[in-house]
């Protein structure tokens, strides 16, 4: 059975959409910056996609068909993250108004000061073991 003109309108279509929204439209391409600073943008995307048509019946050939597709793209920057000297941090551009994207705006610095925590904690206690004096020798 042969394709129907819908199918291959709606094939071309979903393919253009596919060229122009991937995963580098999301997390954009790293920027690296002169004094080693690692710049990834991030972006919100948002798209739809419409595709209809009709057969019409006719004397004269066989079916004559009509028919469009289309689609709409919304590419919005949202953040950054700036990755500098073993440490992250999220550049938001727009106000969050709801809890959940501060708290995932905040996230990146949370894991740098826990991480910076347990390097102190561990430096204090290496720095205790060597403070303390040896053990009188058994005789």
């Amino acid at each position: 059975m042969s394709q129907h003109p819908i199918e291959g309108l709606m094939d071309v279509t979903l393919e253009k959409i596919k060229s122009m929204v991937d995963s580098n439209t999301i997390i954009g391409n790293p920027i690296n910056m002169a004094d080693g600073t690692l710049v990834l943008p991030i972006s919100k995307v948002t798209f739809g996609f419409a595709s209809g048509g009709a057969d019409f019946p006719s004397k004269t050939t066989k079916d004559l068909f009509g028919g469009g597709g289309g689609a709409g793209v919304s590419i919005q920057p949202v953040a950054f993250l700036v990755v500098k000297d073993g440490s992250v941090r999220m550049l938001q551009l727009a106000d969050t108004s709801n809890s959940v994207d501060r708290a995932i705006g905040m996230l990146p610095d949370m894991v740098d000061k826990i991480t910076a925590l347990f390097n102190n904690k561990q430096k204090e206690q290496q720095a205790q073991g060597e403070a303390r004096p040896a053990a009188p020798a058994a005789e």
